[in-house]
């Protein structure tokens, strides 16, 4: 005999394709391994035993010869009631004989059904077999469904699963707080009674949770635990975008439950009508006379009685079989299987984020409640985004402790400590157990939630914010309108530009990098800075077209004013005319071409950078003449081809740029702003230095690099407060003796000019050291050596 064991892999999958097996799957799962064995007992025996058996027929007439077999002589007419009397005639046929008549009255009288019924049932139950599990097993639907259980396997037993579920499923923390040691106690005695209670009185969705509840669990998950569960997150993230975009998966349950009730309607059709066919008596007429000696037989049928209750019997395995699938086919197509609400998970866990989903998800996730509600229930923790925060907040607070944090506290310009955190999921918790930090800037952190416990750092004055999308705690809102003085935020869309920094009215200064324009349906739209009643310093980088008026809503403190475009035309400048206390103000990169006349009206300036203009004529610097205070004027990087003797009127002026520019000859006028200390003039055409440039008695800062000089007049080493000195990459072939004069110099450079030695009066330079002189090796060595090693003499 074949065993039965033969066949389970037809009708037994893979132990974790269970959970997509609902109850009427697996019923008729075990209805095919009965109707398998019903069709292999049917074959075997069909096999093993005798088909049929048959004896000759006597069909006498009257006044009939009858020829016997073997036999020469003539038997006479026998009368009719001899016919009758069959018992006891011999028919003279040998074993032979009858073997052939048994085969040719099988083969030509019985009834086909008769003989392949058990061919047909194992057929036809294999055919359902194939039809259960086909799904699992077409290569566009099996990926998908391995890749689920693989994943639906792992977030079921993940540790997150139980902490998520029993912080939301539990107490309160508060509550947990107000529960005294003699509760716990109470609870401790009785566990084994709660236990008890809990299988007879809680349905399986809560049982778990609410174990976990009573359980004290950890604080935090372990490290490589938290990396797991936040791995799961990205998995579940991909394969929900993958799954939802098809119904492959629903179209093949379909499809292949159709097919299973239209083989049920087959199979009872045509059995209902031939199952009587299965008869134990069957008439056979064969024509074989001339070798038996008989024409017609009558034979028993050997395995009909069996047979035949073995029809009846599939039949009605058939026939609950079908109507499974009938009720499985109204399940399919009376409910909304492309669609899964979480709803009542929302309800019962509190997390109220967890999405819906559809197609193919859906699908899968109606099977799986089919088997196990709480499948679903601890799967969608790993849709929450809610959920995933914190898991990312754990494991941030694991990776970043305070003392890590610490070793990053650097001093930043502003002389505060600074602790920079760049591209991380969110904020670490432990950052405010760093009580000492004074200045915290935020870089590419899309996750960004300031909790009320920033309060904890008391001396917290700066904050900055590039490119994060942050959420504020009410509590904390109120702590930095106290204690902010400077915020810095980089953005690139209104999400991250945060709304509460118009409230902030002790900030003193505010750098805003990003798009900022009037018009709201294009950029970012700058609000009124009225409540700022303290700002002092205002930074603006974007792409205006005039002073907004936000600005102006602030001009009556406003001190320092940075504007730095992108190149966007700077047309309107009138609102300048308000900003009386300007002290500061740079219009950098703002395409000007005119030093605007806006300007000459804040009579309080001191600074004013005009850099990365258009600048090519500044005649209307004449009217600089009226900013009395006015001590640094920068007009590097434009194109400004001459200085105008208007220049010498500037008498205030300490500090003058104006490299990178295409200026070619140097008025004697310009060093008649005797108070000048630092003069830039880099990166020019300059040929020639004027001698009056001896004037300039308080000069400390000369910078000539990349120019055509050729020859330096000895006046400029008259200026002996001199301390940086730049002649390089010029075409000077001698450095005079007189550079001697320079006592207080620190920084000589001669690198990239003609020289081919180097006087060694450099020697009285006593401030010059080595690293301060930056010129070529070789020519370094021309020095007498005395003087190069009091020079390497740090």
């Amino acid at each position: 005999m074949i065993p039965v064991t033969e066949f389970r892999q037809f009708s037994e999958q893979q132990a974790q394709f269970r959970v997509l097996k609902p109850w009427w799957d697996v019923f008729t799962d075990y209805l095919s391994v009965v109707m398998l064995m019903i069709g292999v007992f049917g074959c075997t025996l069909q096999v093993m035993q005798d088909k049929i058996i048959c004896l000759p027929q006597r069909m006498s007439m009257p006044n009939q010869t009858i020829l016997l077999p073997n036999k020469t002589e003539l038997v006479s007419p026998v009368v009719s009631q001899d016919v009758h009397e069959m018992m006891g005639l011999k028919t003279n046929l040998d074993l032979q004989q009858y073997s052939f008549i048994n085969q040719m009255c099988y083969e030509k009288a019985l009834h086909w059904y008769a003989k392949y019924f058990p061919y047909l049932v194992l057929i036809h139950t294999l055919i359902f077999m194939v039809c259960s599990n086909f799904w699992f097993k077409f290569p566009g639907s099996s990926s998908k469904i391995e890749h689920f259980i693989s994943i639906l396997g792992k977030c079921f037993d993940s540790p997150w699963t139980t902490r998520a579920l029993s912080e939301v499923s539990g107490e309160n923390p508060e509550e947990k707080d107000k529960k005294s040691s003699a509760s716990r106690a109470i609870l401790n005695l009785s566990v084994e009674g709660k236990l008890d209670n809990l299988e007879k009185t809680q349905s399986l969705k809560s049982i778990p949770e609410k174990i976990v509840v009573d359980k004290p669990t950890a604080s935090a998950l372990e490290k490589k635990e938290g990396e797991q569960a936040k791995a799961l997150f990205e998995k579940v993230k991909k394969f929900r975008l993958h799954v939802e975009e098809g119904d492959i998966l629903y179209i093949m349950y379909v499809r292949q439950t159709v097919l299973k009730v239209m083989k049920f309607l087959l199979i009872i059709a045509y059995n209902s009508a031939l199952v009587s066919e299965v008869q134990i008596t069957v008439k056979c007429s064969v024509d074989i006379q001339d070798m038996t000696g008989y024409k017609h037989f009558s034979c028993n049928h050997t395995m009909a009685h069996l047979f035949s209750k073995l029809s009846y019997c599939y039949l009605c395995f058939v026939a609950v079989y079908g109507f499974t699938c009938l009720y499985t086919s109204y399940w399919l197509f009376y409910r909304s299987l492309k669609e899964y609400s979480f709803e009542y998970v929302r309800q019962e866990t509190g997390i109220d984020d967890i999405p819906d989903v559809k197609n193919d998800f859906a699908f899968m996730l109606h099977m799986i409640d089919q088997y196990d509600p709480l499948y679903s229930k601890r799967f969608a923790v790993f849709l929450s985004e809610v959920s995933e925060n914190k898991l990312k907040q754990l494991n941030l607070n694991h990776e970043w402790t305070p003392e890590k944090l610490r070793q990053r506290l650097l001093t930043n310009h502003n002389n505060r400590l600074e602790l920079q955190l760049f591209m991380l999921s969110g904020l670490p918790d432990t950052i405010f157990e760093v009580t000492e930090l004074q200045s915290l800037k935020l870089e590419i952190i899309n996750n960004v939630t300031i909790p009320a416990s920033i309060a904890q750092l008391e001396d917290l004055q700066e904050l900055s914010l590039y490119q994060c999308y942050l959420k504020i705690h009410a509590t904390a809102t109120s702590f930095l309108k106290e204690n902010l003085k400077v915020l810095r935020v980089k953005f690139d869309d209104s999400r991250e530009l945060p709304h509460w920094l118009y409230h902030l009215r002790n900030l003193e200064e505010l750098y805003l990098i990003g798009s900022l324009s009037p018009d709201a349906s294009k950029n970012v739209v700058l609000e009124s800075l009225r409540e700022l009643k303290n700002l002092k310093t205002l930074s603006l980088k974007s792409n205006f077209t005039k002073i907004p008026q936000s600005v102006v809503d602030v001009s009556s403190h406003l001190q320092r004013l940075y504007v730095y475009n992108d190149g966007t035309k700077l047309v309107m400048l009138n609102n300048l005319k308000k900003m009386v206390n300007l002290t500061e103000l740079e219009l950098v990169h703002c395409d000007l071409e005119r030093i605007p006349h806006a300007v000459f009206s804040l009579t309080n300036l001191q600074e004013l950078d005009l850099k990365e203009n258009n600048l090519h004529s500044i005649e209307e610097i004449v009217s600089c003449q009226h900013l009395r205070k006015l001590t640094c004027l920068k007009l590097w990087h434009n194109s400004i081809c001459y200085i105008p003797e208007h220049i010498k009127k500037l008498g205030s002026l300490e500090r003058l740029y104006f490299s990178h520019n295409k200026i070619e000859i140097l008025p004697s006028h310009l060093f008649l702003c005797n108070k000048l200390r630092y003069l830039d003039l880099s990166n020019n055409d300059i040929r020639f230095i004027p001698p009056e440039i001896g004037v300039l008695q308080s000069l400390q800062y000369f910078s000539v690099t990349c120019n055509k000089i050729e020859n330096l007049p000895d006046e400029l080493f008259f200026c002996k407060k001199l301390t940086t000195l730049k002649l390089g990459k010029n075409t000077l072939s001698l450095l005079s003796p007189k550079i001697s004069y320079l006592v207080l110099l620190t920084h000589l450079e001669l690198k990239g000019n003609h020289f081919e030695l180097l006087p060694p009066e450099l020697g009285f330079c006593r401030a010059l050291k080595r690293s301060g002189l930056i010129v070529e090796d070789a020519l370094f060595e021309t020095l007498p050596s005395e003087i190069r090693d009091k020079m390497k003499a740090e």
